[in-house]
């Protein structure tokens, strides 16, 4: 990395721009990660520790355990669906702005 690349790529993570994005991104993401694995180890914990409730039949053959697994698969999609949402309505903007920024001081 070149000396000016280093200097660009030091004021932009000093920028308040930058902060923010960073900010953006870890106000969303860390929360629904912790919720997410929360719920993950919840489950673990249940089919390990509580199987006499998991094994309960809601209809027919199916239990709460396959409800709660298929529930895991579900709760991914959706976060995947939020975080998509979330970046481009609040971070993709802002990531863009600064990527020209960076390019258009690079280029001098």
């Amino acid at each position: 990395m070149s000396d000016q690349q280093h200097r660009v790529w030091e004021a932009t993570q000093a920028s308040p721009e930058f902060a923010q994005l960073r900010k953006s991104f870890r106000g969303f993401a860390f929360p629904l990660t912790a919720a997410f694995l929360s719920w993950y180890f919840i489950y673990i914990l249940l089919t390990a520790f509580a199987r006499d409730f998991v094994v309960t039949p809601v209809i027919g053959n199916i239990n709460i355990a396959f409800i709660l697994g298929t529930l895991q698969f579900v709760s991914t999609f959706v976060i995947m669906w939020l975080y998509e949402r979330h970046s481009s309505h609040v971070l993709d903007g802002a990531s863009d702005k600064l990527r020209d920024q960076v390019e258009k001081e690079l280029a001098q």
